[in-house]
């Protein structure tokens, strides 16, 4: 078994996955708010 030592792992992939994740995630939630705005005043 190979010796792992904390810590030493490159992990930028994972870090950026997750900074566009938090990104998708919160254009959306702006998208659905503005369209949920949006039915609020235009709906009959």
């Amino acid at each position: 078994m190979a010796d792992h030592e904390h810590g030493t792992m490159d992990i930028t992939v994972q870090e950026q996955t997750y900074t566009g994740f938090i990104t998708f995630v919160t254009r959306f939630c702006m998208a659905l708010v503005v369209f949920v705005i949006f039915l609020a005043i235009f709906a009959i």
